[in-house]
């Protein structure tokens, strides 16, 4: 009796733990995202997420089986949401940094490209950081981009100014109220430049790559010691491998923004 007690209570404690773990699975994969980054993430009229940040999240969900559940945060507040297990991971076209990845792991990376300044047209500016003296350039708070114009430019005599969003940034460039800002090149090029409001800007200067500062390439951010990671790592190679991210890449991009 005492064998067969033993043994059904094993079975109990065998299906109970098989139900928890069904039930972990159905959980939906909770994704930190800000969107204000067109053409990466941003909203549209009726308040959905688009963008090619998004489109990958949802193909490398597909590709894992799972449910993508997006969560919105502004940008720098999603390294701490994934430290407190807000979220599981950020797709938010987050740097691998050697500074970020003192608190958090990356997978590979899904694209990479460099940081550029924009002037309006006509600054004369040539001589990069010393004819930055007095200019105020623009930058969202908390990213690579902030810490490389606060530590190379700023020295230099040159004004930071801190944006909760990029967009914010270009309202203010294009009213005169900054002098230059320093984003991503392709996020410069589609959301400023390519624009009727944008065409009396440019770029000026090189691309920016350090990476110190601009890290790899651009990854999908998990806790560490995660194998979420490796999940992703293997969900991006199929998803590279059977032609899905490049039909992503091609609905934004007539390059490929993916690098060498």
């Amino acid at each position: 009796m005492n064998v067969k007690n033993t043994l059904l209570k094993a079975c109990l404690i065998s299906l109970l733990a098989l139900a928890g773990n069904l039930h972990a699975a159905e959980q939906p994969l909770r994704l930190g995202i800000e969107a204000a980054y067109p053409p990466f993430a941003s909203k549209t009229p009726d308040n959905q997420i688009v963008g090619f940040d998004y489109d990958i999240g949802q193909a490398l969900c597909a590709q894992m089986k799972v449910q993508c559940e997006w969560k919105e945060q502004e940008f720098d507040g999603l390294i701490p949401a994934l430290k407190v297990k807000k979220v599981d991971a950020v797709i938010s076209s987050m740097s691998m940094t050697p500074e970020r990845l003192k608190s958090v792991d990356f997978s590979n990376r899904y694209y990479r490209i460099p940081a550029r300044l924009v002037f309006k047209k006509g600054s004369g500016i040539v001589d990069i950081p010393a004819q930055l003296k007095g200019k105020r350039i623009g930058v969202q708070r908390a990213t690579n981009f902030d810490r490389y114009v606060t530590e190379k430019f700023a020295p230099a005599g040159a004004e930071v100014v801190r944006y909760g969003s990029q967009n914010e940034i270009f309202l203010d460039l294009l009213g005169g109220r900054l002098d230059a800002t320093m984003a991503s090149s392709v996020v410069i090029d589609e959301s400023l430049l390519k624009r009727p409001e944008g065409q009396d800007y440019e770029f000026v200067g090189p691309n920016f790559t350090e990476e110190l500062f601009f890290g790899t390439g651009i990854g999908i951010a998990v806790p560490k010691n995660d194998p979420l990671a490796d999940r992703f790592n293997q969900a991006l190679a199929a998803i590279r491998a059977d032609g899905t991210y490049d039909k992503i890449r091609q609905k934004y991009f007539d390059f490929d923004i993916y690098g060498d």
